[in-house]
């Protein structure tokens, strides 16, 4: 089953440009993960995830743009919520990208998995309740 723009937008809370922006440093970094994978290009792991990185900072880039606007517009209420919601989300996904990425880069054996994929796990949650309360 698949999800309509709408409700995607809806349960996500982002916009559709942020959906584009992080679909599209997704295939970047797909792209440069096989690369690395197979040989061809000698990068380092933190080049492989620079994409999902500078989404991640174009993202809250945007959405400071839009809750300063919101406010302008008298939607406070609105442009908090937004604000706390997306900020949330992203630090979430950013910490488990910086995590997963350390330990790829330096072969850490104090970082296990459990620990990288936690934010994950708190992000489903949180999306689950989320989920639950939109109509």
């Amino acid at each position: 089953m698949l999800f309509s723009l709408r409700e995607l937008v809806q349960w996500l809370g982002f916009a559709t440009f942020e959906m584009f922006l992080h679909l599209l440093a997704l295939t970047v970094f797909s792209l440069l993960v096989v690369l690395k994978a197979d040989g061809f290009a000698r990068l380092s792991w933190w080049v492989v995830f620079a994409p999902l990185f500078s989404a991640d900072g174009l993202s809250t880039y945007f959405t400071a743009i839009v809750s300063v606007r919101l406010c302008q517009e008298g939607e406070k209420r609105l442009a908090v919520l937004r604000l706390f919601w997306v900020v949330t989300v992203l630090s979430l996904k950013f910490v488990c990208e910086i995590l997963l990425c350390q330990k790829l880069q330096e072969r850490s054996r104090e970082l296990w998995f459990g620990l990288i994929v936690s934010p994950v796990f708190i992000l489903l949650q949180l999306l689950m309740i989320r989920a639950c309360r939109v109509n």
